[in-house]
């Protein structure tokens, strides 16, 4: 049995990656958007999660009329 250890980064690691800018990744902390934990003040963000939301559809748009 294999345990998939989550890959946590820090904002600039993850947009460093180029999947959303710091600006944008910093808004989404803010925000509390972010699948992430914190140690100390530095948010390290669960990055599988991160794109499983960015992947799932909007509640809010995208529907059809």
């Amino acid at each position: 049995m294999t345990v998939e250890v989550p890959r946590f980064m820090s904002i600039r690691e993850v947009a460093r990656t180029g999947l959303l800018s710091e600006y944008t990744l910093r808004l989404m902390e803010k925000q509390k958007l972010l699948p992430c934990v914190y140690a100390g003040r530095k948010c390290l963000i669960n990055f599988d999660r991160l794109v499983e939301q960015l992947n799932a559809p909007s509640q809010e748009g995208g529907g059809k009329n």
